[in-house]
């Protein structure tokens, strides 16, 4: 796992990892965030340079396109943003064009392809591109932040660039495992977590007194972690069992398990600064730059905003009945 802290070019960093995991796009969801809670342990970015790539690779493999190539590395840009705008045009054999502006495109410099939402008409639709066509213009405006700092996320013009088609129009965000890529996204969140409470356990241990107070600090940290883990493993086999067969059952899941993680790696970062006390956070380069990773990383997820949303399918789904 020493590519996973290397200062290796992203497509090899990826490609290591890839192989290191043996995992592919038919790969099991319990395989997938497995693999990512143990990458994201040891290093938040690699976690998210894997995560999107394996994303993709399952976008494509469900939607039965042929297996891209195996030196490829993919990005998955689906963030809508107001005033920037992505369209297609699209043609009856599935080849098409884009145009406009694609915002939070992570990597999108340093990677191969990707998949892309776009519209044509009023349903967006995904669409598969090569990052290296003339066409396409990623951003070479600073990437300013501390955290995730080797992961610049910034927009992609296209200029009537080539694309193919993935899925018909809406299938991206109506099939069931939609959900499971915010799951997956929940997974490297647990591994982070997990990462700074285990350098936090190092620092309480190596102090010739281990206080009374430390050691409930410890106690917490550990039942959270538990109840994060538990939360990923019963989602694993609920999938599994193909007992959820429609996107909104799939997506109540996504919620439930997006937020129990969520307040857990809060919580679980907030208890190991205070179990590492101020040294870690300004003397422990890594353990302030895991910090600083887990901090960004968890501002994607929508807060009180998702758990409304949990809320809303519970409440739709009482008035049908």
């Amino acid at each position: 796992m020493k590519v996973a802290t290397s200062n290796a070019p992203v497509h090899k960093r990826i490609g290591a990892l890839r192989h290191f995991w043996n995992l592919t796009g038919e790969s099991s969801q319990a395989e997938q965030w497995d693999a990512l809670a143990a990458t994201a342990s040891i290093d938040i970015a690699a976690a998210r340079m894997l995560e999107p790539h394996l994303d993709a690779l399952g976008i494509l493999a469900e939607a039965g396109a042929d297996a891209p190539p195996h030196d490829s590395t993919w990005g998955v840009y689906a963030a809508e943003s107001p005033g920037k705008a992505l369209t297609a045009d699209t043609q009856a054999d599935g080849s098409a064009t884009l145009s406009g502006t694609k915002a939070w495109c992570s990597l999108a410099a340093d990677l191969s392809h990707a998949i892309v939402t776009a519209f044509d008409g009023r349903e967006p639709r995904a669409y598969a591109v090569s990052l290296s066509d003339s066409r396409v213009h990623p951003s070479d405006e600073a990437w300013p932040s501390v955290g995730l700092s080797e992961i610049p996320s910034g927009s992609v013009g296209f200029d009537h660039a080539p694309a193919t088609a993935v899925g018909a129009p809406g299938w991206y965000l109506q099939r069931p495992s939609f959900a499971w890529g915010g799951i997956r996204v929940a997974a490297c969140w647990f591994g982070g977590a997990m990462g700074i409470a285990r350098k936090a356990t190092q620092y309480h241990f190596a102090r010739p007194y281990p206080s009374p107070l430390g050691n409930l600090v410890l106690g917490q940290i550990d039942a959270e972690i538990f109840a994060a883990r538990s939360t990923l493993s019963h989602a694993a086999t609920l999938i599994n069992s193909d007992v959820i067969e429609s996107r909104d059952e799939a997506w109540k899941l996504a919620l439930r398990v997006r937020n129990i993680v969520y307040r857990s790696a809060q919580r679980i970062q907030l208890l190991a600064r205070e179990l590492a006390g101020p040294a870690a956070l300004t003397g422990d380069r890594s353990f302030a730059k895991a910090d600083a990773d887990l901090t960004v990383y968890l501002s994607q997820h929508h807060g009180p905003r998702d758990e409304a949303a949990l809320g809303e399918e519970i409440a739709d789904c009482r008035a049908m009945g």
